[in-house]
């Protein structure tokens, strides 16, 4: 068994953790009003070593709240954190050397130095021996196209230049575990390929461990394998992306061309959504195969093209959203 983790295997444990905030807000002149807001609602999740998941959810959600006691930035009001053994409030220096993190509006860079000046200050606060600062930062550089933007102040960069050098900032030190909050915000689809290729690349020959919150789902879509969604800081789904598309009720749509027009075409468990002309859209459940559907019409119909449409997982989280939001209104009303 891994001598970082846990019993059950987990590098990351999070038990039953709850964070509570004190608010205090303005009313009268001289008058306050204090209220506490429950941003994190009893979660347990654990994440294997190598694990890459990606937690979602609407703003206000709890996931950074999530990330920053995992890191130490906030201690839980209750419950137990675990990564890689350690208590991160408890041993947030110890932790630091076994973390990396990226939040995508702040930088962890010094904005009027070269983003080189950045690195070697890196260098010495990780206590990094240099053989292996010098290997981590010739693999970013090359990975992340990095080369040409060494000497210029990280004032200067664009927004995507300067989230490339965070990334290769928070591994120069060769982290275990890799947060990502919002990693591509703001990006264009260029610097997102990029982005996305590397941390793949980093968790494949790497191993390296990586929780990503964002709400760019085509984040969670093109890296991982294992997706949490949270809202109002309880754990609504976790689990596969295809179990996600199931619980979520999505469906997939089968674009049928036809020689000629045709009365809509009736293959349950497949239902047509829309007709028009000789070209018919028929939804039917994401977990089903698109192959007996196909050979059930091909043998009725006289086929000139089809293809088959993704569900949309953004439109599955909405609907996720909104049934969460009928129970607890349904609970509060009871």
């Amino acid at each position: 068994m891994d001598r970082d983790s846990g019993p059950d295997g987990a590098f990351i444990d999070v038990d039953r953790v709850e964070k509570v905030f004190d608010v205090r807000r303005k009313t009268g002149f001289l008058r306050r009003e204090r209220r506490r807001v429950r941003a994190v609602d009893g979660i347990s999740f654990r994440v294997a070593r190598g694990e890459m998941v990606g937690c979602i959810g609407p703003n206000g959600a709890g996931k950074s709240t999530t990330i920053k006691m995992l890191t130490g930035i906030l201690t839980p009001s209750a419950g137990r954190l675990r990564v890689a053994g350690i208590d991160p409030a408890r041993e947030r220096g110890r932790l630091a050397q076994r973390i990396g993190v990226v939040f995508g509006q702040r930088t962890t860079l010094w904005w009027d130095l070269p983003l080189i000046d950045s690195y070697r200050l890196m260098h010495r606060m990780y206590r990094i021996p240099d053989a292996r600062y010098r290997a981590n930062l010739d693999r970013c550089v090359d990975l992340l196209d990095l080369s040409g933007l060494l000497d210029v102040p990280v004032r200067q960069l664009s927004l995507g230049q300067r989230m490339r050098g965070d990334i290769a900032a928070a591994l120069l030190h060769d982290p275990d575990v890799l947060y990502l909050d919002e990693p591509t915000i703001g990006l264009d689809v260029i610097s997102k390929a990029r982005v996305r290729e590397f941390l793949r690349t980093l968790n494949a020959d790497r191993g390296t461990t990586v929780l990503l919150t964002t709400h760019d789902l085509q984040d969670i879509e093109q890296l991982c394998s294992r997706v949490v969604v949270i809202d109002h800081g309880r754990l609504m789904y976790d689990g596969s992306l295809a179990g996600l598309h199931e619980a979520g009720g999505s469906e997939r749509v089968l674009v049928v061309d036809l020689e000629r027009e045709l009365p809509p075409i009736d293959v349950p468990p497949a239902r047509v959504v829309r007709v028009e002309g000789p070209r018919q859209w028929l939804a039917f459940p994401a977990d089903r195969s698109a192959a007996p559907l196909v050979a059930r019409i091909a043998e009725r119909c006289p086929l000139v093209d089809l293809s088959v449409r993704e569900p949309d997982i953004e439109a599955v989280i909405a609907r996720m959203y909104a049934q969460g939001v009928a129970d607890r209104t349904e609970r509060a009303l009871s």
